[in-house]
């Protein structure tokens, strides 16, 4: 060797040893990882649906910064579930079957999770629940399934207690035979007769038109509630169709009800008599002390103040992030397996989203949730947020 080079070939060495190391603590990793949200983008419950989607892909923006350090490209990919079962489950076979797609935000119904959540849940894929009530979204024990709301047999539970303080004496239930509708309804009746009310009437329907066959009945009980499982496209259809026929009794849904189209589709009418009440897992983002920003920053991205459930878009987004990069750190700043993100979910304590301190017990239910008991005080759409909050409860799950 001519040892006029080794000096320099000695530098290049110890120069390339130097960036070796310095990469060692930092970017290593490589690739693109997708986050999919499944909500319904389109149809009767699209409203809610795409905030959930929005409110997702705000924390994607603004939370992706520590993936991207390590090198990877972070995207969404968003899915239109249509609040359909069959389509919520093709939509999961394309997600599982891309190897980017990490982790899954979604759903809004529980009848479309419960089938999709099979896909993911056989294919170690992490899905973190902004909305989905049902206690078989978590009671099937899937490691994957975590929800950052409480459960139906919480909140049917909490309708029944609200409507007996009232001084409610009858109620007759009806519910949209989905497994949230129907499931809700069954413990909202339970628990009204465990009271002592007398539940006069209780059926299922998928009419969202004309409910005269359906109203015949309850116009004859003339019960002191009429209580509705199932969501706000259906819902107000029922109930302003009860008002215009004379029914001047208490109206009390769930919520599938809170969406401010409800009051839009319903109109003023449904606040006389008895006046109309929703419980909710989620309610108004500025119910949270947590959300003065994200308000902020949501109206000035989509011109429009967050429809409930979209704060709880962005939790479960969070969570997702947070998870991946946990996991990415732990392999090395390299791209995760979905088995490891579905551990890093799991593994999170205290983490601080903007709708509270979350942590998941074994089943991936929340520790404590939060449910609201809400008065519709206003016709106005736009001031669905500003409707009064009755009751604000802090419940653990059953176990």
């Amino acid at each position: 060797m001519n040892k006029r080079l080794f000096p320099i070939i000695s530098l290049l060495m110890i120069a390339a040893m130097i960036l070796t190391a310095c990469a060692g603590g930092g970017a290593t990793g490589g690739g693109t990882i997708k986050i999919a949200t499944q909500s319904p983008l389109s149809g009767g419950q699209s409203a809610i649906g795409v905030d959930i989607k929005n409110g997702a892909e705000l924390a994607l923006e603004q939370l992706k910064g520590p993936l991207e350090a390590m090198g990877f490209k972070v995207e969404l990919a968003p899915y239109d579930d249509q609040a359909n079962p069959d389509q919520g489950v093709a939509n999961a076979k394309r997600i599982v079957a891309d190897p980017e797609v990490l982790c899954v935000v979604g759903h809004y119904n529980s009848g479309v999770q419960i089938p999709s959540s099979e896909e993911y849940h056989t294919a170690n894929l992490a899905n973190v629940s902004p909305a989905n009530t049902n206690p078989r979204v978590t009671d099937r024990g899937y490691a994957e399934v975590s929800r950052i709301v409480g459960r139906d047999d919480v909140q049917g539970v909490v309708g029944a207690q609200f409507a007996f303080g009232k001084g409610m004496k009858t109620a007759y239930v009806i519910h949209d035979k989905t497994a949230y509708g129907q499931g809700i309804a069954e413990f909202f009746k339970r628990e009204a007769e465990r009271l002592g009310m007398q539940v006069v009437g209780f059926e299922g329907t998928e009419e969202k038109a004309n409910f005269d066959a359906i109203l015949a009945p309850v116009l004859a009980a003339n019960p002191d509630v009429l209580y509705f499982g199932g969501i706000y496209d259906q819902a107000s259809v029922l109930f302003k169709q009860a008002r215009e026929k004379g029914y001047l009794g208490m109206f009390l849904s769930d919520d599938g009800y809170d969406s401010p189209e409800a009051i839009k589709i319903g109109g003023a009418a449904l606040l006389e008599g008895g006046g109309v009440y929703y419980t909710t897992v989620a309610g108004p983002a500025k119910l949270y002390p947590g959300t003065a920003k994200f308000q902020t920053d949501f109206k000035a991205k989509y011109n429009a103040d967050p429809k409930p459930f979209a704060a709880q878009g962005y939790d479960s987004m969070a969570i997702c992030l947070k998870a991946i990069e946990n996991a990415a750190v732990a392999n090395g700043n390299k791209l995760p397996t979905r088995a490891q993100v579905t551990e890093a979910v799991r593994a999170l304590k205290d983490f601080p989203g903007i709708t509270g301190t979350i942590n998941f017990n074994a089943k991936g239910d929340l520790t404590t949730a939060k449910y609201f008991v809400i008065q519709v005080t206003s016709a106005d759409p736009e001031k669905w947020n500003d409707n009064t909050i009755d009751q604000t409860l802090e419940i653990a799950p059953p176990q």
